[in-house]
């Protein structure tokens, strides 16, 4: 059986702005994959995982070079072979969902039924982002996000007068559940005490305060909320370095390089009882499907990415009342 594979990239612009603590952005480049084996075709979507030097360009160009690899084979031996033979990243996530998304329909069955769940995923509440910015914006964001029905917000900080901008964020959603994102930001703080201040303003959550490579000094610290690491964490063996030093682990399939390596990083920290998150980057509906199979066990849910943007894909999930459900 031959696989016939192509790769392109999509330009997506945001709906207004998206600012976390290493820059803004406007609009965002979309790896998309396509399988065919002459009768079906599965499609897989991959962001660039930028802070590791991805771009969109370069990961296209990672797909061109291995698609007469793979070529060759019958579908779930492709997929087998990509695990060793690129790298964790988007590149990789695209194929490797594209093959998943083939394999399914040259089954005849839906993908959740393929990855082992019994029963169809269930719609499931999700964070919405409130970007990096002044406490004022900051708290007409939430406002407008909970005019939406949003009950989970997930803020983006930078460790500079980061209360300030939680307390803006409870006024403009009183009854929201709040989650922070620190993106490597708090170096330089007391992380324990920004921690129970946090705390006392009903923060339930906080992601990635270090960063990455300087996780060992959370050993030292004893925060009063759960810390989870995302930039830390990508595929199934970090489970090991980072257990007793973060309380979860944020599974983004972009990182971990595919659904594949997804499911065996979900099984590695529910093994090591740590908490799971399963998150996204900026993307469509495309890339959220099998994240939100993923997503089906997690204790936090981010799976926000097509919301963020001006426009989704035809029939993509919808979001009301702060949950996403397929179409």
């Amino acid at each position: 059986m031959t696989l016939y594979i192509t790769a392109t990239i999509e330009r997506w612009p945001v709906d207004g702005h998206f600012t976390i603590a290493r820059g803004a952005k406007q609009c965002v480049d979309l790896l998309i994959v396509t399988v065919s084996d002459g009768t079906h075709i599965g499609y897989g979507e991959g962001t660039a995982i930028y802070y590791q030097g991805e771009t969109a360009e370069k990961c296209l160009g990672q797909v061109e070079r291995f698609s007469d690899e793979l070529a060759g084979h019958p579908v779930s031996i492709a997929r087998a072979q990509l695990q060793s033979r690129l790298p964790p990243g988007a590149a990789r996530n695209a194929l490797d969902c594209a093959l998943w998304d083939l394999e399914a329909k040259q089954a005849g069955v839906a993908l959740w039924a393929l990855v082992g769940m019994a029963t169809p995923p269930l719609p499931l509440q999700t964070a919405f982002t409130i970007s990096l910015g002044a406490p004022e914006a900051m708290h007409a964001d939430a406002r407008s996000a909970a005019d939406k029905g949003y009950g989970l917000l997930k803020l983006k900080l930078n460790g500079e007068a980061d209360r300030d901008r939680v307390a803006a964020v409870r006024a403009g959603a009183p009854n929201a559940q709040i989650i922070v994102d620190a993106n490597e930001s708090w170096g330089g703080i007391d992380i324990a005490a920004e921690a129970e201040g946090l705390k006392n303003l009903g923060v339930a959550m906080i992601e990635q305060p270090l960063p990455a490579g300087r996780d060992a000094a959370l050993a030292d610290i004893s925060s009063p909320l759960p810390i989870f690491a995302d930039e830390s964490c990508h595929i199934a063996p970090d489970v090991a370095r980072l257990r007793g030093l973060y309380q979860g682990v944020n599974i983004k399939l972009d990182k971990a390089g595919g659904l594949t390596e997804a499911l065996a990083l979900r099984k590695a920290a529910e093994n090591a009882k740590m908490q799971v998150m399963v998150g996204c980057m900026l993307s469509t509906s495309l890339a959220i499907q099998p994240a939100f199979l993923v997503a089906q066990t997690a204790s936090w849910v981010d799976l926000d990415g097509p919301a963020l943007l001006l426009n989704d894909r035809p029939a993509g999930f919808v979001f009301a009342n702060g949950c996403l459900s397929p179409a």
